[in-house]
């Protein structure tokens, strides 16, 4: 549309300054900057109007269709995108309407021994898996020295258990 550079809008300062006097130049610019204002607020209605009757005179409709029959492949992906979007803002408590209330005494004291019982055993679990490595690491290590010394410390380890 305008295409004003600093170079142009400095001369057109200047003029206005020459023009209008100092006195006067705020007042000026104030209602110009109301002027543009209004100008872009009209400017907006008006492509938020022809946007809506395109919208009821279903073209977005028949863009999309064509869009599709050209390139079924990108709608396709459109709406794998769309399911995507859609599961990842899934909250199975505001689809049912229901609000999540906070447990009972009971049910909090239950929560908070479950949530004990399984650290404990994720703690054993590690801490076998650890002895299991260990273990192994061992009887590599045995291995790799060979010979008769691996036998003599096999032999009491047997007996032991």
């Amino acid at each position: 549309m305008l295409d004003l550079g600093w170079s142009e809008m400095l001369v057109i300062g200047v003029v206005a300054l020459i023009v209008v006097g100092p006195k006067d130049l705020p007042h000026l610019f104030r209602n110009v900057g109301r002027f543009m204002g209004k100008a872009r607020g009209m400017a907006r209605e008006f492509s938020r109007a022809m946007n809506d009757a395109a919208d009821e005179s279903g073209v977005r409709d028949v863009a999309k269709t064509f869009k599709s029959a050209t390139n079924p492949v990108g709608s396709a992906m459109d709406g794998v995108k769309d399911a995507a979007r859609d599961l990842s803002s899934f909250d199975p408590e505001s689809k049912s309407g229901k609000k999540k209330e906070p447990l009972s005494a009971e049910r909090e004291a239950a929560k908070r021994k479950i949530e004990a019982s399984s650290a404990r055993a994720a703690a054993e679990r590690k801490k076998r898996e650890a002895d299991e490595a260990m273990r192994k690491a061992e009887e590599l290590e045995t291995a790799s020295r060979g010979g008769s010394d691996a036998a003599a410390e096999a032999a009491p380890k047997k007996d032991e258990t």
